[in-house]
């Protein structure tokens, strides 16, 4: 990443702050309502669009970021993140990642490739290259106690709603399916599954409301 002490364009220079330190690359846009704090680096060709907090990090060059929080954190090149992501301390996202709405990184790397696009938990992880981590699913880091890392190796998909209890590591090419909770490692290529069994009770809505309401 190369950058210079040079301005940015930014389109309401008075909604936004930038701390002293801060270092721009070459054509750096910056929209309204940003907070640019201390011991930030901003590479070349990044938007920053608005409603962002940044402190104490890295943002490489050609990414793109809307209304999230990054905190003393290292963001590779042309990633997205956003809306609405937080980026806690010590966290990696490398290149070509997507880091979608309502999104929680902590303490984990990302690897390049890979997308966590919805309203996910990733703490205390390493993701690899080209993972695909679902909607919902929760990194499951902290047992009341202590707190476990999670490995996932590369080309793994994590369906949504998936609870990962670590420490555990899901070897390279493996496929988690919705709704799973998983507390085991797996082999390399694994599908997994853990699902309670369905039961349906044919024309019983009614009866059981009926039940409800006469107590």
């Amino acid at each position: 990443m190369t950058t210079k002490k040079i301005e940015p364009v930014f389109l309401d220079k008075k909604s936004v702050f930038v701390a002293p330190d801060v270092v721009f690359g070459e054509n750096v846009i910056v929209y309204p309502n940003n907070f640019i704090d201390a011991g930030t680096t901003i590479g070349a060709n990044v938007t920053l669009l608005p409603g962002n907090y940044i402190v104490g990090s890295t943002i490489g060059d050609g990414s793109k970021i809307q209304s999230s929080t990054i905190e003393n954190s290292c963001v590779g090149e042309r990633v997205i993140i956003g809306p609405n992501a937080h980026l806690r301390p010590h966290s990696k996202i490398e290149n070509n990642v997507r880091i979608g709405n309502f999104c929680e990184i902590k303490n984990s790397t990302i690897g390049e490739g890979s997308k966590v696009s919805h309203l996910s938990y990733v703490g205390d992880a390493e993701v690899g290259k080209y993972c695909n981590i679902g909607c919902g699913a929760i990194f499951v880091n902290y047992n009341g106690v202590t707190k476990a890392k999670t490995v996932i190796e590369d080309r793994c998909f994590i369906g949504s709603n998936v609870n990962i209890i670590a420490p555990v590591t899901i070897k390279e090419g493996s496929y988690v399916c919705a709704g799973t909770t998983i507390d085991k490692s797996t082999s390399a290529d694994d599908f997994v599954i853990c699902r309670p069994p369905e039961i349906i009770k044919h024309n019983y809505t009614k009866k059981f409301l009926e039940r409800k309401r006469n107590g």
